[in-house]
């Protein structure tokens, strides 16, 4: 968050590095003690709430709403109210999911929750020693497969990170396992990346975020043009890696969650808008499984901003 004027009070003038301080000392804990005390709620009552405040956010008119109506019909030419009206609660749901998972360590409870008939196709690909490329697009509890697959392999998710440090720092350490590290979208987190990999080790990548200007390529995407990032085609040109698309369906309240899993059994093409293309419609057909549960709010159509000049070092 960029702040550029000055906030004033009867009689101190707080510039940018007045407040970025204050940032950093009292956004930590505030914001831990919010998500403790919603992740301390049970999970059938974070669903609810999310519903609600989901539903609420359907009734009232918004910018994201606009979004996902506009996307949603791009996708689905016979879409209705119903389903803009179910993907708006299904956001609601992940908004309140996030506190409950980023904040619980009990692998137990999560397993119990969790319905996966998979992990033999998953050992199996793991067992090459190429490491693996696990996509899913912001569908269903995507926050959930950090947890799922850092409590059986060691592996590394790429985040984008906020612009505020204290606040990529916090995620960083909110989001963390014992066997799962995050990675920034940087440089540094390439790299990181590619170790993972050569290291026979799962790394995870949410493709259908918008890269940066010249990090991409523009490929269809439910019949539009979608500037696609050129990541995923890299990094199994440089490791061999097999690709699994993967997703995480939120089923109806107190039933658990689904992981789906399907492994793309060819490379993907030399050309990097063939390849783009191919990974845009794998992940088409998983949100075709249950396209309630997308963020169809996010501007997947927007074209690419110039690329951020981030310090390598920035975690």
């Amino acid at each position: 968050m960029a702040y550029g004027t000055i906030l004033s009070a009867r009689h101190y003038d707080w510039g940018y590095g007045d407040v970025h301080s204050m940032l950093e000392k009292i956004g930590p804990p505030v914001i831990t003690l919010v998500f403790k005390s919603l992740g301390a709620l049970p999970l059938s009552v974070l669903h609810r709430l999310g519903k609600f405040f989901g539903w609420l956010a359907w009734c009232l008119p918004g910018s994201y709403k606009e979004s996902a109506c506009k996307n949603l019909q791009q996708a689905f030419s016979d879409s209705n109210p119903r389903m803009l009206r179910a993907a708006m609660m299904s956001v609601g749901q992940l908004m309140f999911e996030v506190p409950y998972w980023w904040t619980r360590r009990d692998e137990r409870a999560m397993d119990a929750v969790l319905q996966c008939d998979h992990w033999q196709q998953i050992d199996d690909a793991i067992s090459l020693k190429k490491g693996v490329i696990l996509l899913t697009p912001h569908l269903g509890c995507f926050e959930l497969l950090g947890p799922i697959f850092g409590a059986r392999y060691p592996c590394t998710a790429l985040f984008r990170p906020p612009r505020m440090a204290w606040l990529t720092d916090w995620i960083i350490k909110m989001r963390s396992r014992r066997q799962l590290t995050m990675a920034p979208a940087n440089q540094r987190g390439v790299r990181t990346l590619v170790k993972t990999l050569l290291r026979g080790r799962l790394v995870g990548i949410l493709p259908d975020q918008v890269p940066a200007d010249g990090e991409g390529v523009w490929a269809p995407f439910f019949g539009k043009p979608a500037y696609t990032m050129t990541l995923v085609h890299r990094l199994q040109q440089l490791t061999g890696s097999p690709i699994l698309v993967v997703a995480v369906e939120r089923k109806a309240i107190g039933l658990g969650y689904l992981l789906h899993c399907k492994r793309l059994e060819a490379p993907l093409p030399d050309d990097a808008v063939a390849a783009a293309t191919v990974i845009n419609q794998e992940m088409e057909a998983l949100i075709r499984k249950m396209p309630e549960q997308y963020l169809w709010g996010y501007n997947r159509y927007r074209k690419p901003k110039a690329k951020a000049q981030r310090s390598d070092t920035a975690a």
